[in-house]
């Protein structure tokens, strides 16, 4: 549990959690006291190339860190596909002060949905090997007669351990209703090979270029990094303009890094207890060890990449999400060329789902002496993290 700045997070690991919604005076807008409103944050997470393009990587590589009542899609073959973009865990919240019911429909284009809650119509629901080549995708998923309810029941469902997506549900939303099935928010999750707004790269002299895209202009932008278990990070503003950034010598605290990525994401439009409740949902991953690039995605970006409708029309709606672009340095590569060759899976299971651009980059640079002994490398590697299904039947 974190006390920060903006809000107490309270994980209950089981049983039911049960707590009560603020007065609709105090999360809709006083203009419009019937009005819907519609607040949503996500993360596309991507892993640089040396030139700083985005390559492909295993977002589905590890153990299954979601709950076993969040629907799936089904795989063909290995169980998971390699993409340049994670687009993980978006969240809906709906904010009324009368009981109401919307209809939600999210298409993805150049992606598919792979997880879900509550039930929803999705598509493609079976995923073959080759489904994100297609240049024509757009994967979709609706959920019809939601069930908006202010003032309903706050039991939701949990299972008997801890999870990071119980989170997620710490905020002043109101309740909905699925046909059977109650949560805080509409969640879904997927991947995708699709053109991100910006690009970084780490120059010779270690300091991080970030350029954005043509015709985006990225307002916020932080570069992080945890060596060792100490942690700093510094932002800037480029407002669609290239820059370099390098990497402060003075570390800073955890709280430090929340509270500002939390400040950043309510100047973008969400919350606080929002902001408090998504960067709560992520610290374990986001603040893990590497080095890396966050940055606020543009508005126009995420609604070109992810069209939202919802029916009848919202009053408003705030899209806030946050871009990440894991950043290869030559010493990871250096550790996973050492735990190659020694079979020491310790850090090979450290980089995990980053572990195949890691390995593709080590590739490059050395060229395997026996090629025998190479494939045997890369075999211990693949199969040390291979996809878990984390005890879900």
């Amino acid at each position: 549990m974190r006390h920060r700045v903006f809000s107490v997070v309270i994980l209950l690991a089981c049983g039911l959690v049960v707590s009560a919604v603020a007065p609709p005076s105090a999360v809709v807008p006083a203009t419009d006291p019937d009005g819907l409103v519609v607040h949503e944050w996500g993360t596309f997470t991507s892993v640089a190339g040396s030139d700083g393009t985005p390559v492909e990587w295993v977002p589905q590589i590890g153990p299954r860190e979601l709950p076993c009542f969040i629907e799936r899609v089904t795989f063909d073959g290995k169980g998971w596909l390699p993409a340049t973009v994670r687009m993980e865990t978006p969240v809906l919240y709906f904010y009324s002060s009368v009981d109401r019911d919307v209809d939600v429909r999210v298409r993805f284009r150049q992606g598919v949905i792979t997880e879900w809650y509550p039930r929803a119509e999705v598509t493609p629901r079976a995923l073959g090997p080759y489904v994100l080549k297609s240049p024509i995708l757009e994967g979709t998923i609706a959920w019809k007669q939601i069930k908006v309810q202010p003032r309903g029941e706050e039991t939701y469902p949990v299972e008997g351990h801890s999870n990071h997506y119980y989170t997620a549900r710490e905020t002043d939303a109101a309740p909905v209703v699925v046909g059977n099935q109650r949560e805080k928010f509409l969640f879904y999750r997927g991947v995708g090979n699709f053109a991100l707004p910006v690009a970084a790269r780490i120059a010779d002299d270690g300091r991080v270029g970030v350029t954005p895209a043509s015709n985006q202009s990225v307002a916020d932008v932080m570069l992080f990094e945890n060596r060792n278990g100490t942690v700093t990070f510094t932002a800037a503003q480029p407002n669609g303009h290239a820059l370099t950034m390098s990497v402060p010598a003075a570390a800073s605290s955890r709280e430090a890094v929340y509270a500002a990525l939390e400040a950043m994401l309510i100047k973008h439009g969400l919350y606080a207890r929002e902001a408090a409740a998504m960067v709560e949902t992520w610290h374990d991953s986001w603040f893990e060890e590497g080095l890396r690039v966050f940055y606020i995605v543009p508005r126009a970006a995420i609604d070109d990449v992810l069209p939202l409708d919802v029916s009848p029309a919202p009053a408003s709606v705030a899209r806030v999400f946050v871009g990440r672009i894991e950043l290869i340095t030559p010493a990871m590569v250096e550790e996973v060329g050492a735990a190659l060759r020694n079979r020491d899976r310790a850090p090979i299971l450290k980089y995990g789902r980053f572990l195949r651009p890691i390995v593709a980059r080590l590739n490059g640079i050395t060229a395997p002496p026996d090629s025998a002994e190479w494939n045997g490398q890369m075999q211990f590697a693949f199969s040390t993290v291979a996809p878990s299904a984390g005890g879900c039947r």
